[in-house]
């Protein structure tokens, strides 16, 4: 099994897919008035941000996602000055991660970070014996 994409759940189209862009994301489908979906500068995994009606609300369902960037004060600080709020600067994290949070137009946290070599696979309190095999 490989990741794919997430699809987040947005209120409004058109300030979604201009936040997404400034994070520097490329649109590769516009659907409007609904769905619209996004490539990452690396990797191929996607995104895509769709409204759903007025009877869904974006704080039904709530999603974090992780940026991974090789140097995350940087990136926090190209963003800051294309204006992009933070709601918490980058911060060293007892888990080794650096770590920065800011929240997309509706409400979705998001997360900048860098880690030290490839501990999101390998942390050094790894199970020694993967779950799926024992």
């Amino acid at each position: 099994m490989r990741f794919n994409h997430v699809t987040l759940i947005v209120t409004d189209l058109e300030r979604s897919k201009a936040f997404y862009r400034t994070l520097g994301l490329t649109q590769i489908v516009d659907a409007p008035p609904r769905y619209a979906r996004f490539t990452f500068p690396r990797g191929d995994a996607t995104l895509s941000v769709e409204v759903k009606g007025e009877t869904t609300s974006a704080h039904s369902g709530r999603a974090e996602l992780y940026f991974e960037c090789d140097a995350v004060d940087e990136a926090v600080a190209a963003l800051r000055a294309k204006g992009v709020a933070f709601d918490e600067d980058p911060t060293d994290m007892p888990y080794r991660w650096r770590v920065a949070r800011l929240r997309d137009p509706d409400g979705h946290e998001l997360r900048l970070y860098s880690e030290p070599a490839d501990y999101r696979l390998n942390p050094p309190w790894k199970l020694q014996e993967p779950e799926a095999t024992r």
